[in-house]
């Protein structure tokens, strides 16, 4: 997807997205999306440091399944840009992911998630994609309707920042 030309969040002249390419995450990249701050409101997204992710084994802190779920996602030029989990459901690969945040508000948002989805889809073709986003994070609804997410139910549930509200969306390729 090509973000609108001349569109501007935050002052940021949204720009052709880079190149997305998905492979392996390292205990390194790993290390080092701990130590990503985002401003608030989006700063309740950040990682616990990497000593506590590996001490607790916690997501991509545990060897296991960090090398299960997650992925890594770098730019042309080899920099981590962001990542990618593919959690397994009966039938259905949740998406979750985050993109720098130094990269947040160029207009990437789009052309990340459906990169992203396509390789979930890649990897289990006969699976349902979906993911889940807070209702109040109306910047990342945006960019998953762009990518081709659909809203599919609504709900609460308890994250790790107290009880929330949240939106599944569903990707539905072309021809799947």
């Amino acid at each position: 997807m090509v973000p609108a030309p001349g569109k501007k969040e935050r002052g940021i002249p949204e720009a052709m997205p880079p190149e997305f390419r998905i492979g392996p995450m390292s205990e390194a990249d790993g290390a080092e999306i701990c130590t990503w701050r985002y401003p608030p409101p989006y700063d309740l997204y950040r990682w616990p440091s990497w000593e506590r992710m590996k001490a607790e084994e916690r997501e991509f802190g545990d060897p296991a399944i960090r090398e299960r779920q997650y992925a890594s996602v770098r730019d042309g030029d080899g920099r981590l840009i962001g990542y990618a989990q593919f959690f397994p459901m009966v039938g259905v690969v949740r998406l979750g992911l985050g993109l720098r945040p130094d990269c947040c508000g160029r207009g990437w948002g789009a052309a990340f998630a459906a990169a992203i989805a396509e390789e979930a889809a890649r990897r289990a073709p006969n699976a349902e994609i979906d993911l889940e986003v807070e209702t109040w994070n109306v910047r990342a609804i945006r960019a998953y309707e762009k990518a081709g997410f659909v809203a599919s139910d609504r709900y609460e549930r308890q994250a790790s920042h107290g009880r929330v509200s949240i939106l599944c969306m569903v990707y539905p390729p072309a021809g799947r």
